[in-house]
């Protein structure tokens, strides 16, 4: 890697991971699989002044996220912060623990914005994706929200589960006066990489609820904004992940690690600075890790002299360790990657393969044990 250091932007964007701890046990979910391990998260105090510093460097926007957010008793205390620092405060949740006073309370406190997960249109299949019981308390959450006055977004994350409901989940967004709609595809980082055979789609799955979006945003106008993101691996060329290493995004961890996306404890090799130990201005300008993959010196061929560097910035980091062992390679999902075949190979072994009702899938837990078949219940979600 080269000496040169390029030009730092301000971070506009801080998502704060508060903790994470969740009531759901997603199998997509993208916290890291070792989360467990991970239990010392920062004091109220300490997050005020993450809040504090990272307002001071310029980020404008601040995500309250997780796990689930709503387990931290402080959070209203956070977002009365933000609110005072000028930060536009967003709610990334599940909605479990939120109660109309909480609700009320986070209103009072300045919360700009919510954003509610759904994993489906049917209580069948979001509860068992979430391995709860949790599809008509979302719907109460969501009617609190419009109560509130709150802008929503009902977010959904996309896999060959809940594709062919394309239909009714935006039937669902509409009946709950959603503003937005965030179709997710599935991106396989985290459990969703463990649980990809069982989650990617086929090509035909994509393309079809792709076209059904279109037909929706035509006859709903500014009723309901749809966004449909098509999964990496079904696209020719990458996107711009975070718009570039260390451009605009800041994450930091339940226990205080500062990353430049979600997801990049996973590439070896980089030493992530702590925000106990070292202020965020040092973490965002001139650590290592947030430099390792800042500019374009960073890139091999065919990054280094392609004509959209600037524009994709190379992919996604993550995407191109996980797939190819090297951070440093082009990303995978691109055609004129060297690595491209390994995508399609993933697509097509996937698709070739009997998912049968045997196959399990390993739900989000604290000790990686928690496997079901599709279409199963726990003994304990039985037994309520």
């Amino acid at each position: 890697m080269s000496d040169h250091r390029p030009s730092v932007n301000s971070p506009l964007w801080l998502l704060a991971e508060l903790t994470y701890r969740c009531p759901l046990h997603c199998v997509f979910c993208s916290n890291p699989t070792d989360y467990a391990r991970n239990r010392e998260e920062l004091s109220t105090k300490e997050w005020i002044e993450v809040l504090r510093q990272a307002r001071a460097l310029g980020a404008v926007q601040v995500g309250f996220s997780g796990g689930e957010p709503l387990m931290r008793a402080d959070l209203e205390i956070l977002v009365d912060e933000a609110h005072r620092l000028g930060y536009y405060t967003n709610l990334i949740t599940s909605g479990v623990g939120a109660t109309a006073e909480r609700l009320a309370a986070l209103k009072a406190a300045g919360l700009d914005h919510i954003q509610l997960s759904f994993q489906d249109s049917t209580r069948e299949l979001n509860d068992f994706l979430s391995n709860t019981r949790t599809f008509e308390l979302k719907q109460r959450v969501a009617r609190l929200i419009k109560a509130n006055g709150y802008p929503m977004v009902l977010n959904v994350v996309l896999h060959r589960y809940n594709l062919p409901h394309v239909d009714r989940i935006i039937e669902m967004a509409v009946a709950l006066e959603a503003d937005y709609l965030e179709l997710a595809n599935t991106q396989y980082y985290g459990w969703a990489l463990v649980n990809r055979d069982q989650l990617l789609p086929d090509e035909e799955q994509v393309r079809t609820a792709e076209e059904r979006v279109r037909a929706w945003r035509s006859r709903l106008g500014e009723r309901c904004q749809i966004l449909f993101v098509v999964p990496d691996y079904f696209e020719k060329r990458p996107k711009a992940c975070m718009n570039g290493w260390g451009s605009v995004f800041l994450a930091v961890s339940p226990d205080g690690t500062a990353l430049p996306c979600h997801a990049a404890r996973v590439i070896p090799g980089l030493k992530f600075p702590n925000v106990r130990e070292t202020p965020l201005a040092e973490v965002w300008r001139d650590s290592e890790a947030f430099n390792a993959f800042r500019g374009d010196a960073w890139m091999k061929e065919p990054c280094r002299s392609c004509d959209e560097r600037h524009k994709d910035f190379g992919g996604c980091r993550c995407q191109a360790f996980l797939l190819t062992q090297s951070a440093a390679n082009a990303d995978p999902v691109c055609e004129h990657s060297p690595s491209h075949g390994e995508v399609e190979r993933v697509i097509t072994v996937v698709s070739q393969r009997p998912r049968a009702a045997n196959r399990t899938m390993l739900f989000r837990s604290d000790d990686n044990s928690r496997r079901l078949h599709p279409g199963e219940e726990s003994q304990g979600e039985r037994s309520r």
